[in-house]
């Protein structure tokens, strides 16, 4: 950290001298001296944006593991509020076991809506929902002991067969809360 900090200073402070007086600037400089020095200048300001994009990565670039064995990578960070246990909360979900997609709810008219820590979806499902925002859309690693376990899951209608001790990997998006979400009547403002 010491180290990133010592080289977007010093990159900072190379490109802040393009802002002070130089005891060569005169008011006989001329165009073509003028675009060279702000040819520099933007290429100093650039280098200190590219060290500050690479040095301060959003925290959303890795995995985090969380102590039950689940795994997560935020691809889409949203602002929204945060469900609260019991609340009612809208996603968007697409599971698949390898190569095999098992299920997928993007194309649907219709979100699927649960019940945040009501035990209905998979444990691991269960534990991640708490931690989105509305607008997240998370890729959830789950191991089996945390999805269908040994036993795995017999195939129904429209839906294949999970073998025992299959990892299952989600792609989830929290598309709404609707106790938290503003009425329609109070956006367009006709109350």
């Amino acid at each position: 950290m010491r180290t990133s900090f010592a080289l977007i200073t010093a990159l900072s402070a190379s490109s802040c001298s393009a802002f002070a007086p130089s005891a060569a600037f005169s008011r006989q400089t001329s165009s073509l001296e003028m675009q060279t020095s702000r040819a520099d200048f933007l290429k100093q300001s650039l280098a200190s944006a590219a060290a500050l994009t690479i040095f301060n990565a959003p925290a959303f670039a890795d995995d985090i593991k969380l102590p039950s064995g689940v795994s997560y990578a935020v691809s889409t960070a949203g602002d929204g509020p945060k469900p609260d246990i019991g609340e009612l909360a809208a996603i968007r979900f697409k599971a698949s076991y390898g190569t095999m997609v098992i299920d997928d709810i993007f194309g649907t008219p219709e979100p699927y809506y649960t019940r945040v820590g009501s035990g209905g979806l998979l444990k691991g499902i269960e534990e991640v929902i708490p931690l989105m925002r509305v607008g997240d859309r998370f890729v959830v690693t789950i191991p089996s002991d945390m999805a269908f376990g040994k036993k795995g899951r017999p195939a129904s209608a429209g839906k294949p067969r999970i073998p025992g001790d299959a990892t299952i990997v989600y792609e989830i998006e929290m598309v709404g809360l609707p106790g938290k979400e503003p009425e329609l009547i109070e956006l367009i403002g006709d109350v």
